[in-house]
């Protein structure tokens, strides 16, 4: 029995926050910004980390117990993105091997973008100043009426990128951004390397979980030069 090849992709999409870039540093400096000013004390970094591909309800959740609804909640929340805006890209910066593996993806002649749940006020300052500003295309989490686990932002991203969805692979560190990905028929990449760890992806039935930069790009180079010699 002849098995067929793997569908190579054209683009390659990718979540932001711990997909990407660990901007956990920033993230937690700005909760504890907040708590300090009220004379709290500040909330241990080892709890706010994980937390950090959430934004605002996973970094108030983890630091003040409290969700969306609830008294107080959005007074905390607008303190806690202010501050987050006035020092986004103090300690954030790419994990290690995304620069690189990158530059291999646009070397195999391949698109890449940003898909992300972060309102375009942080998204459109933080990429540039982070070296990121070289994406193919980026969809905030406010571009479309619907964020991720809805699949519009990123069938609006291959629009832009003028391809099928199914042409698309989607990489993040969240459930969401799997459930996205398969909703819009793409493949999907569960990245270890951002805040979720190797084991919590085992239940999100993405198509891949990979442990770092360096092994997406070279199952991307592997499936991609396997379509070349198929041709």
């Amino acid at each position: 029995m002849t098995i067929a090849p793997l569908p190579a992709p054209r683009a390659i999409l990718f979540d932001l926050d711990g997909t990407l870039a660990d901007t956990a540093p920033d993230l937690a400096a700005a909760i504890n910004l907040l708590r300090t000013r009220a004379g709290l004390p500040a909330t241990a970094y080892d709890i706010l980390r994980p937390t950090a591909s959430a934004g605002a309800r996973g970094l108030i959740g983890a630091s003040y117990g409290i969700g969306p609804g609830e008294s107080g909640y959005e007074a905390l929340k607008d303190g806690f993105l202010n501050n987050y805006e006035a020092a986004m890209a103090v300690e954030s910066t790419l994990f290690d091997g995304v620069p690189a593996m990158l530059q291999g993806l646009s070397d195999l002649g391949l698109a890449w973008g940003i898909v992300t749940n972060k309102a375009a006020r942080f998204t459109d300052k933080l990429v540039g100043q982070i070296g990121l500003g070289a994406a193919g295309c980026v969809i905030s989490g406010d571009t479309m009426a619907h964020p991720k686990p809805h699949p519009a932002p990123l069938l609006e991203a291959a629009r832009r990128l003028n391809l099928a969805p199914e042409d698309c692979w989607y990489v993040g560190d969240d459930l969401r951004d799997i459930q996205a990905g398969r909703a819009a028929h793409m493949r999907t990449v569960a990245c270890a390397w951002g805040y979720c760890g190797p084991v919590e992806p085992l239940s999100w039935n993405a198509d891949y979980l990979l442990e770092t930069p360096q092994a997406l790009l070279a199952l991307v180079t592997e499936v991609v030069k396997g379509r070349q010699l198929a041709a």
